[in-house]
């Protein structure tokens, strides 16, 4: 049975302030975004940006070899590794021991926006996340392997977000994503308690499951945030926050108030419909500041 939920305000945030920002970028943490496939490497870059516009000091992207380039053009502020891929353009298994060097000091590691076939994601996360020894962020097509039977997340302590839509979560669950919005509360907590992870899950309002049984909900956002790379950009904050040093439900926590209170900026300011993911993480700093006055 879960506790009442906590209702995210900027006044509740303030009670549960972000670790001090330091005054130097290592101060902040090392992040490490993995994802991609040669036909959605624009995930990684929403991902990538959206982790440093809520400041986190220093960035890692991982991607396939074909996309690095470019996203090293896009993101300078980021070391790009190109890995190896597959002939159909997802990220190759074989790349799991580069992935474990780069991971290797980082304080978050955010796996699968933009990741294509999911057996493929499997195969590489069964031979990478079990080594890891940090905060997590799984999201898209990295949930198939959370929510596997054959994966044991236990070696991470809790230090695992996972970051689902409402039909990511009924996939996850098995069960019909109507299911899902009757009861998104329960069905989050049946995620959590089965993985020992936080999970985040998006919808008309963000519902934030412990496996512990609490509960935050947060419905500030609007249908404006229900379009393409929206979630990349929320996944990215997650990541962002936790490499700060924020626990688990706390960067989500904030994340979820962080991405939709943006979200409802570009509202005001563009209209209700028609701005862009790309356009949400610009918002995302006057957000924070706005909370921490």
């Amino acid at each position: 049975m879960s506790d009442a939920p906590q209702v995210i305000t900027p006044a509740f945030l303030r009670s549960w302030r972000l670790p001090d920002p330091g005054s130097s970028k290592e101060s902040r943490g090392r992040t490490l975004v993995v994802g991609g496939h040669v036909e959605t490497p624009g995930a990684v870059l929403l991902a990538a940006e959206a982790a440093l516009r809520c400041g986190a000091g220093k960035l890692q992207v991982a991607t396939v070899a074909d996309a690095a380039t470019l996203l090293a053009v896009r993101v300078p502020e980021g070391l790009v590794r190109g890995l190896a891929q597959t002939p159909d353009g997802d990220i190759a298994p074989q790349a799991a021991d580069q992935l474990l060097e780069l991971a290797d000091g980082c304080a978050a590691v955010l796996l699968g926006p933009g990741m294509g076939d999911v057996e493929v994601v499997a195969e590489l996360l069964s031979r990478v996340v079990p080594h890891l020894d940090t905060t997590v962020v799984l999201d898209a097509a990295a949930l198939a392997y959370a929510s596997s039977a054959d994966t044991d997340l236990s070696h991470l302590g809790g230090r695992c977000v996972l970051t689902p839509n409402p039909h990511e979560l009924a996939l996850a669950l098995g069960v019909p994503q109507d299911d899902v919005e009757a009861d998104a509360e329960a069905r989050a907590h049946e995620l959590a308690r089965r993985t020992g992870a936080v999970v985040s899950c998006g919808g008309a309002q963000t519902t934030i499951a412990h496996p512990d049984g609490r509960t935050w909900i947060d419905g500030s956002g609007g249908v404006g945030l229900a379009v393409s790379g929206s979630g990349d950009v929320h996944a990215g904050v997650v990541v962002g926050l936790a490499a700060r040093g924020a626990l688990p439900e706390q960067a989500a926590a904030w994340a979820a108030h962080l991405h939709g209170r943006a979200g409802d900026r570009l509202a005001a300011a563009v209209g209700p419909l028609g701005y862009l993911a790309r356009e949400v993480s610009t918002e995302i700093p006057r957000v924070l500041a706005e909370i921490d006055v």
